[in-house]
């Protein structure tokens, strides 16, 4: 029974997903233009090339923001219950905490924090 509900809206969601990309490529608006197909500067021309590299030390940055930023964001619900979880809840985020506190120390030590 569970099975075949769980195939059942799976289909469902496959037939669904299909069916509105084929509408929509069917009731699109085309229109072709060489304007199109350069890349987007909002509105200022290029000069030079469009494509730079960057250093890899911003994107690691940002990774590195974003991890420390999503990870952190996982305390809040933790905060909004910490009075039902007792000692094993204070524990777990203990752990949690000391694995961030070691990943910044690893980020830290590796040079990845310096902005050169």
């Amino acid at each position: 029974m569970n099975f075949t509900l769980f195939v059942t809206a799976l289909l469902t969601g496959i037939l669904f997903v299909g069916v509105v990309t084929v509408l929509a490529k069917l009731i699109s608006p085309r229109s072709f233009n060489e304007q199109k197909e350069e890349a987007y500067e909002c509105g200022v021309p290029t000069r030079g090339r469009s494509w730079m590299q960057f250093r890899v030390g911003y994107y690691l940055f940002a990774i590195l923001f974003l991890m420390f930023d999503v990870e952190t964001m996982f305390l809040f619900p933790w905060a909004v219950v910490m009075k039902t979880l007792g000692t094993s809840g204070l524990l777990a985020v203990g752990v949690f905490l000391f694995v961030l506190v070691l990943g910044l120390a690893y980020a830290w030590r590796k040079g990845a924090l310096k902005w050169q």
